[in-house]
């Protein structure tokens, strides 16, 4: 078989390396013709040969336009646009999209050519806000692939409107036009390129929209996909960053840390891959939950490098290390510039952490309810779990242990049935203090013991340290590790001080005041200042 052959045959089989080595030698004996510079174009981008990719697009659509063909040379001018525009290089990918738009024009006539501009257009108005406009150019774009018979041109365009839709907060539409555009690309009706895309797309709003068990099922296709293509480069890295963020919620932290590590490095080929971002942050909260808080945030700095945010991993770590204003100041801050109710259902949950911690409940009560209200609208199972365990939080915070066993309880069943064993953990401490706050004293105990067990299990080092501390003050009736400030402060929220006129008797500012309350809820184990003057009485620190 001749090289020429065989590179077809390759490029039927997904086998992009062979495919790239025989077209290369067949061009190298014989210039290739238009179509075989396409499917060269196309294998060399998924094998990660970017310039080579660019160079042989160009090729074709040079070749293409010398002999007259205009509409498959707008074709060209497209995919040119596509990867340079998906590869940062906007200013050069608007050129060959204005090329492209020029060629569509001067057909005349609707083809997928001109399908294929408006869905590339109607992504540059995403970029620059205009949601409404974009949202009617995917249409259009859907319409000509249906009416051109185009598979790969309608799947790219649903998409784009699936993305749109989320932008305006329509999450259940979104899904719908991404389910439908997956529909072409597990039957094999779709381009490589963009059914990879399709994928990523779809995980993707799963997670945004906090579907998870549709994230794992879409996950798992991906991996499936990327298997049967062993030399493919884009996507496989963002693959392992998913399943590394399953493995974390499951509780598979080991796992996790190397799926990431491993996404890591082939992300870092071709360099400036935003995903890059996504493994690092993982790492870094993999690093936090496990005490290792000098790497956690050295992760989260180099995550920001690549565009990842690191909130609200980063405004934990600082809660962690005592560090309360600065914990504060950064959930504010990455709150305030969160726009959708999705956005800040990511970062709520922490909020209500760290403003528990601050004593500020009235603030805590805002942020749950505002949580509850997304999880309400969006009955998502992970949502509606952490709704229960915020909501549970801020009551037994409040001092109702009653009804926040109730909710806590609630949250706890929705952790196990998503397998989320650090959560459902976590909730467990929650409800221990609950049963503390009304008496329940061997409840308690059997609770912490459940907990204690998941964390040494885990290796969440932080968590440990929290129920051994606990222990101490609670077996002991020593003061569980306070420094004598503590205890005088401790003493004087028993009274029902507030952090201002226990500022004044102790003649030290407001910000140190919640600095020690937040050290003496951290040293005890306790989730509230109710739960403090409790411990209080009980070890006669009064």
């Amino acid at each position: 078989m001749d090289n020429l052959a065989a590179g077809r045959q390759w490029f039927a089989q997904h086998a992009w390396t062979d495919c790239c080595a025989a077209l290369s030698a067949a061009d190298r004996e014989r210039s290739l013709e238009p179509e075989d510079l396409e499917r060269l174009a196309t294998a060399a981008h998924l094998i990660g040969r970017e310039d080579e990719s660019l160079d042989t697009w160009t090729r074709a659509y040079q070749a293409l336009l010398a002999r007259g063909d205009t509409q498959r040379a707008a074709k060209c001018a497209f995919w040119l646009a596509f990867q340079l525009s998906n590869a940062g290089e906007a200013a050069r990918g608007g050129g060959w999209l204005a090329r492209a738009q020029r060629l569509v024009d001067d057909i005349g006539r609707d083809c997928a050519e001109r399908g294929y501009v408006l869905a590339a257009t109607a992504h540059q108005l995403i970029a620059t806000g205009e949601a409404t406009d974009a949202y009617e150019l995917f249409g259009r774009a859907i319409a000509i692939g249906e009416g051109c018979e185009d598979p790969t041109l309608a799947a790219l365009a649903r998409l784009g409107r699936g993305q749109v839709c989320l932008e305006l907060g329509d999450a259940r539409q979104a899904i719908g036009y991404i389910d439908e555009a997956m529909v072409s690309v597990t039957a094999g009706e779709v381009d490589p390129v963009v059914a990879g895309i399709a994928y990523c797309a779809m995980i993707l709003v799963c997670q945004e929209t906090f579907d998870l068990r549709r994230a794992m099922e879409w996950t798992a296709a991906l991996s499936h996909w990327c298997e049967a293509q062993p030399d493919l480069v884009p996507y496989r890295g963002q693959c392992l960053v998913h399943r590394a963020e399953l493995m974390q919620l499951h509780g598979s932290w080991t796992e996790a840390m190397e799926e990431a590590r491993h996404a890591q490095e082939r992300l870092s080929e071709p360099p400036g891959q935003p995903a890059v971002g996504m493994a690092l942050y993982l790492l870094g909260e993999l690093h936090r939950l496990r005490g290792e808080f000098t790497a956690a945030e050295n992760l989260y700095r180099e995550a920001n490098r690549y565009g990842r945010n690191p909130q609200p991993g980063l405004a934990l770590l600082r809660l962690e290390q005592g560090r309360l204003d600065a914990a504060t100041t950064g959930i504010k801050r990455a709150l305030d510039e969160a726009q959708s109710p999705l956005a800040r259902a990511r970062l709520l949950p922490a909020s209500i952490e760290i403003l528990l911690a601050s004593a500020d409940l009235a603030a805590a009560r805002a942020a749950a309810e505002e949580y509850a209200e997304t999880a309400t609208a969006l009955d998502a199972p992970y949502l509606l779990a952490m709704s229960a365990h915020c909501g549970g939080a801020v009551l037994l915070a409040e001092g109702n242990g009653k009804a926040a066993i109730s909710e806590l309880r609630r949250a706890w069943s929705g952790w196990q049935q998503l397998n989320a064993p650090y959560d459902a953990a976590r909730v467990r401490l929650l409800i221990a203090s609950a049963c503390r706050q009304l008496g329940d004293e061997d409840a308690c105990e059997m609770e912490m013991d459940a907990a204690r067990s998941v964390f040494r299990e885990l290796g969440a080092e932080p968590d440990l340290a929290k129920l051994a501390s606990w222990d101490t003050g609670a077996g002991t009736g020593e003061a569980g590790g306070l420094t004598a400030r503590e205890v005088q402060v401790l003493g004087l929220i028993a009274t029902g001080a507030t952090n201002r006129a226990i500022a004044t008797e102790l003649v030290i500012s407001e910000k140190t005041v919640a600095r020690h309350v937040s050290n003496i809820l951290t040293k005890l184990g306790l989730p509230s200042r109710s739960a403090a003057t409790a411990y209080a009485y009980e070890h006669e620190l009064i």
